[in-house]
């Protein structure tokens, strides 16, 4: 996994071409990536950088704000990485020299670390052998809500690997779903002792309230992912064709 590619090169460059606008750039980041959350974190570095360079006083306390700002904005950016210099590597699997993490379902749920594996498939097949495992122990529902988004999750993984979107930030949010997001909800659940999952937590919700409205989030997104990618294929073909009636159609 490398993040040395030409286009990685050219924007390192510019940030350091343009340093002196430093705290613009996740504010820059957000905006391009249409990223609401990481645009208004942008925003209030941008806008704190603003007020101390053209409102206050450039020296003193101004000074230092402004210098805080470049200095937060720039930590962040380097945080959100993955959304403005995207890894060159075939993000859904490791290389062929890798093996993968072979799931015993006879073993307790925190014996494996889902994170650990980059091979996206194996990842879900976690999720999934741990649900069957403990279906009992799993609320109302739920069982069944986790196998359904795990099926939505293969499908569009595989239809990623057959058609990829090159798109980072889709890369990111189905390698994040499947790598990070889906096992840690599962496995900070079965973490919690089956005799306290009951009990009401300082927000009001119990353990099992909590599981079953997250993995509904959890699901909910998958789904969009899943229609994002057949949108993104349909738009394909229908670039394709509208190329092809330009190009031969009077033929």
């Amino acid at each position: 996994m490398s993040r040395l590619t030409l286009g990685n090169v050219v924007r390192v460059t510019a940030v350091f071409v343009f340093w002196p606008l430093l705290a613009y750039l996740v504010l820059v980041i957000g905006a391009v990536r249409k990223d609401l959350r990481t645009a208004l974190e942008g925003l209030l570095y941008a806008v704190a950088f603003s007020m101390a360079v053209f409102v206050l006083d450039s020296w003193g306390p101004p000074a230092l704000l402004a210098l805080a700002a470049m200095g937060a904005s720039g930590v962040r950016s380097w945080h959100l990485r993955d959304l403005w210099l995207p890894a060159r590597r075939r993000w859904w699997k490791r290389g062929d020299t890798e093996t993968s993490t072979v799931v015993d379902p006879a073993r307790a749920p925190s014996s494996i670390a889902a994170e650990g594996s980059e091979h996206l498939p194996s990842a879900v097949a976690w999720v999934r052998t741990h649900a069957d495992v403990n279906k009992r122990r799993l609320p109302g529902d739920t069982h069944r809500t986790v196998l359904q988004t795990c099926q939505v999750l293969d499908a569009v993984i595989a239809a990623e690997e057959r058609e990829p979107t090159a798109d980072p930030l889709f890369e990111y949010e189905l390698d994040a779903m499947a790598r990070q997001y889906l096992p840690t909800v599962l496995r900070n659940y079965l973490a919690i002792a089956p005799s306290r999952v009951h009990e009401r937590q300082p927000n009001g919700r119990t353990a099992d309230e909590e599981l079953i409205e997250q993995l509904r989030i959890l699901a909910s997104q998958s789904d969009a992912l899943y229609a994002s990618h057949q949108s993104r294929v349909a738009s394909d073909l229908s670039t394709t064709g509208n190329f092809l009636r330009a190009k031969y159609g009077q033929l």
